[in-house]
Parts: C-alpha cells; structure tokens; sequence
C-alpha cells in the first residue's frame, strides 16, 4: 500500500470499520444460527449462567440470542430512516442555494420552522398518525431528521455557492445540478460524513426509542428497544444484566458509526494527506441609444449598481477600445470591482445592475448571454487565488474545463494548450502541476495558473483584477511583461484593475479613477501625475502613492475628495 492510501486510514476509523463490521456479522448470521434457540422457552427470569450468558426473560427467552437476533432489524430500519433524513436533507440544503433568490428566502423560512418544531416530537406525531409498527418507526424518524439536515446542508453550502469557482460554473452554463454534484457536494463532504454518521447514532437512539415506548417493533418482531422494553421491570427489579446485551450493542454501533464519520471526514480532506509546497434612475431604451463606435470593443453607459435602495455604482459611463489596455483605480469601496463583475455577469445575490448600454461588440450584457459567447468575450483574473479553483479537483480537470467544454478541444489538445500557457507564465514543472491539487500550490503559483487559464481561450477582452496581488515583485514584473505581450500580439484588451498606481501608469494606455461609485476623471497613463490630474481625489491618490525618488521630506495628507464630477 503507499505512503498516500496508508494516510487514509487512520486509528479511528479502522477501528470504527471493525465494530461495523463485526454488528454487520452478526446481523447477517444470528437470525440464521439463533432464531430457533432465541425463541424457545425455558426457566423465566434465570440469572445469568453458561446456558445463558445474560439469563432469560420473563418469558424464559434466551436474552442475548434474542438481542443478536434483533441486530438485523434494528440496523435495516436505521438504516432507512437515516438514508431518509440524509439524502432529502442533502437535496433540499444544497437546491436552496441554487435557486432563485425569492425561492430561496421562502424554502429557508420553511425549514427554519421545521427545525424550531422538536424532532422527537413530530416522530412521536407522524408514528401516532401512521399507527405502531416498524415501518411507521422508520418513516417517523426519517421525516424528523429532514430540517434538521437540511438546515445544516444549507449553511455548508451557502459559503461554497458563493465561491468563484461556483460563480465561473454558472457563467460557463453548467447545470445545477453538475454544480451540486461536482463543485458543491464534494467540498462539504467533510463535515457532511461526519454529520451523517452523527444522524446514523442519533437515528439508532430514535428508533429504540420509539420501541421502548411502545409506538415502533411490534410482537412477535423485536428489535433492541423492544427488548429494552421487556426487560424494564427486570430493571426495577434489582435484575440489570437483562438490559445489558441490546443497552451494550446501541452503545456499540452508535460509537462505531461516529468513529467511521470522523475517520472518513478525514480521508475525503485532500489538505489533510499533503503538505502544501484569502431610488433608481430609470435608463433611456436601447433604441434611443446611438451605436458604439467600431473603434470601441466595450461600450458601457449609464451603470447603476444597487443594493437595495443603496447605489454602489452611480451611473457610470466610459469604453474599452480594441487593443486599449484601460487601467481603473481607486480605494477599496470604489466600485472598481463591482464595475469588472457586472460586464462578466457574476454580479453576487442582491445586488442589480441597470444600464443603458453595456456590450462588448454586438454581445448584449444586460441580458443572460450564452456560455460560449461569454467564454469567447470575456477572461477573468481573478484577485484572490485561493478560492478560484476547486479545492476537490485536481488542477488539470479545472485548467482544460473551458476548452473542452466549449472550445471543443479533445482532452490531449486541451492539455497540451494548457501546458503551453503554463509555460508562458514561467510554471515550473507544468505537467506535475496538472496532477496537483489546488492546496499543493503556493499563491503565486495559484495565481499563475489563474492568468493560464485566461490566456488560453484567447478572448476578446481580460479583465484582471488585482492580477500580481500575491505574486512578488519579480513574478510581478513577469506577469505584467505577459499581459503586455497577449495585448500585442493578440490584440487583446485589458481592463486592470489595480491599487498600484505606478504599474498602472507603466502598463495602461488610459486610466479611470472611481471614488465612492462614480468616475471622477478618465485620464491618460502618461498624464497620470500630480501636475496633469485635474480632480483633487486623483491629486491625492498620486501624493499617496510613495516615490523613492523624489526629494526627503513629508508628502501632504491626502483628503477626500469632495468634489464628484464624471470624467
């Protein structure tokens, strides 16, 4: 076995497999070996003896054949009623998320309420309703677990829907149910094993549960809490052993079932086997607005961005020429990103764009636009590289994604484009790279990666935001002698979206500056210094910005800029 499968199994869940196994033994043999013996009737109430371990009932059954018997019924109706609880819960906790807004409030609401209601209590209800017996127990318990994971689900998947790799799948068109299975379920499937496993216990106790009080197994069928049951006046009785042997197999398998969860949560966590080497205005129609020049790639008027009744982006007007490199700067809170969001369509929950023009070429962006009409406009770069990628694949699946997917590509050709762009961004050894998983990179070689992937479908234009953030200053310069070089020889534009003014003014042609959601001055780079800037925001940022080599002494304080004009 290898050092990689060897990490997988660790103490716990080997010997939470053992357990399991040796109740999966008996519930598979005691009801062929036992079944006779456990009925026959012999001295009532014996104490315990070689002829029978745990004595006998008052009946004169044989009390620890009859609990190994009962071992198969219990652990099928667990079984079902957690598979019940599990499977709904999942479904229902991760489709909330992949609905629309509206439905989802709705959907969390309703099972908010459910989960407020006691679990046991409504078992209790649906088993007095359906009446007592097995099946009943079953549905009863299986129905109570519902809220409660589904609940659980929904908070898992409520981080995750939101992350970029999800928001990339969205873009790319893939389904949602591809989504839940391929990017959602496998990112939650730690915590969700382990929570499966904790309902599989408390599943076990529900059901002997119901039993014990009469509402579950009925005679001549037993299970464990029906054998608990029986023996309850032997308990009052001073006689305790005759509640030893179903008391001490629940004990057994529920703790078996925790073990498992925790062991499995552990080896489905890729991290843990490595070592790795953050009131609205009411725009003109589209036919009262003049066509964009041909000159302009991208032509964006008038863009609000509301949350709420709050304005984020207030509309905003400017254009992206062919071949333009157009860098926007700002602070953080400007709308600068917002700004990139919008033309990708990856705007998140809440938040609504409304613009009287916004296209790049004849490809409308204020309405749905097809996956592959968005794969050939538009590549993101993204500003954080460590949730871009999905940590539960490997990164040859993600980086070939785009280009087999929509590009047609066969995998061999994909792979092979891929290594080409890794290649160009100086990624040392590329073909072991694809067999890595994201946490196996270091930032900047996430970020690397990220800036392949961008490269590879050729687009018409990149938007990358804070693209060399992670990177050091050398990679930095490599990056940024890149994306000039796919700018030329492509003639790709490039909107970069950046704090640092100075790689700002050596890498772009025109520059926007945003304060508080508004353009308050388009400029071009080489005029971007003290002297030439014209808005007293942009004056401040500039005396902001350090300068090795200017003259010793203090820089005035930058103030906000009270001023808002549109450039």
């Amino acid at each position: 076995m290898s050092p990689h499968n060897r990490s997988r199994w660790n103490p716990g869940l080997i010997l939470g497999l053992a357990l399991l196994a040796l109740i999966v033994a008996i519930a598979a043999l005691a009801p062929l070996l036992f079944t006779t013996p456990a009925n026959a009737l012999g001295p009532r109430l014996a104490p315990p003896s070689p002829e029978h371990w745990l004595g006998t009932d008052a009946a004169g059954h044989d009390v620890l054949l009859r609990s190994l018997v009962a071992t198969r019924l219990t652990l099928l109706l667990t079984a079902g009623a957690t598979a019940i609880a599990v499977i709904t819960g999942i479904i229902l906790g991760t489709g909330v998320w992949l609905v629309r807004p509206w439905a989802r409030e709705i959907f969390l609401r309703v099972i908010d309420a459910m989960v407020a209601f006691p679990g046991l209590l409504l078992a209790l209800v649906v088993a007095a309703v359906l009446g007592a017996g097995g099946s009943s127990a079953l549905i009863a318990i299986g129905l109570s677990g519902i809220p409660y994971f589904a609940r659980l689900t929904a908070n898992l998947a409520a981080k995750i829907s939101q992350q970029e790799y999800v928001s990339t799948a969205r873009l790319l068109g893939v389904s949602h149910s591809r989504i839940a299975t391929r990017h959602m379920l496998p990112n939650m499937a730690e915590p969700l094993l382990v929570l499966a496993a904790s309902t599989f216990a408390a599943t076990l106790t529900a059901i002997s549960a119901l039993s014990f009080v009469g509402l579950g197994v009925q005679s001549p069928a037993y299970d464990w809490g029906k054998l608990l049951n029986e023996a309850l006046p032997s308990l009052l009785a001073n006689r305790p052993y005759q509640m030893a042997g179903p008391a001490a197999l629940i004990v057994v398998t529920g703790l078996a079932a925790v073990l498992i969860g925790d062991g499995l949560a552990g080896a489905a966590n890729p991290r843990a086997h490595h070592t790795p080497s953050k009131t609205r205005p009411h725009p003109t129609t589209p036919d009262q607005t003049p066509p964009p020049s041909d000159e302009h790639l991208a032509d964006i008027r008038d863009l609000w961005i509301h949350s709420g009744d709050t304005p984020l982006v207030k509309g905003i007007t400017f254009t992206i020429r062919h071949g333009e490199i157009l860098g926007i700067v700002g602070e953080s809170g400007s709308g600068k990103t917002l700004t990139a969001m919008a033309l990708a369509q990856l705007l998140p929950d809440g938040l609504t764009p409304t613009a009287t023009r916004m296209s790049i070429s004849d490809l409308d962006l204020r309405r749905p636009a097809p996956p592959t009409a968005m794969t050939d406009a538009i590549s993101l770069i993204y500003q954080d590289p460590g949730s871009t990628f999905n940590p539960a694949l490997r990164m040859g699946t993600q980086l070939t994604e785009v280009l087999r997917t929509h590009k047609r590509l066969g995998t061999r050709a994909a792979t092979q484009r891929v290594l080409d762009a890794l290649r160009t961004v100086h990624m040392s050894r590329p073909e072991h790279r694809l067999k890595q998983h994201p946490h196996e990179l270091s930032g900047g070689m996430r970020q690397r990666a990220m800036i392949a992937t961008a490269l590879t479908v050729q687009p018409r234009l990149i938007i990358a935001d804070e693209p060399t953030t992670a990177l050091d200053v050398t990679v930095q310069a490599e990056i940024l002698r890149e994306l000039k070089r796919v700018n030329n020889e492509y003639n790709a534009s490039i909107m970069f979206i950046s704090h640092d003014i100075g790689v700002v003014r050596a890498l772009c042609d025109r520059v926007i500056v945003m304060y508080h959601g508004e353009i308050v001055e388009q400029i071009a780079a080489r005029d971007l210094t003290v002297e030439s800037a014209q808005h007293p925001y942009t004056r401040a940022l500039l005396h902001a910005t350090p300068d090795i080599d200017g003259p010793a002494g203090e820089k005035p304080t930058p103030q906000p800029a009270q001023e808002h004009t549109h450039g």
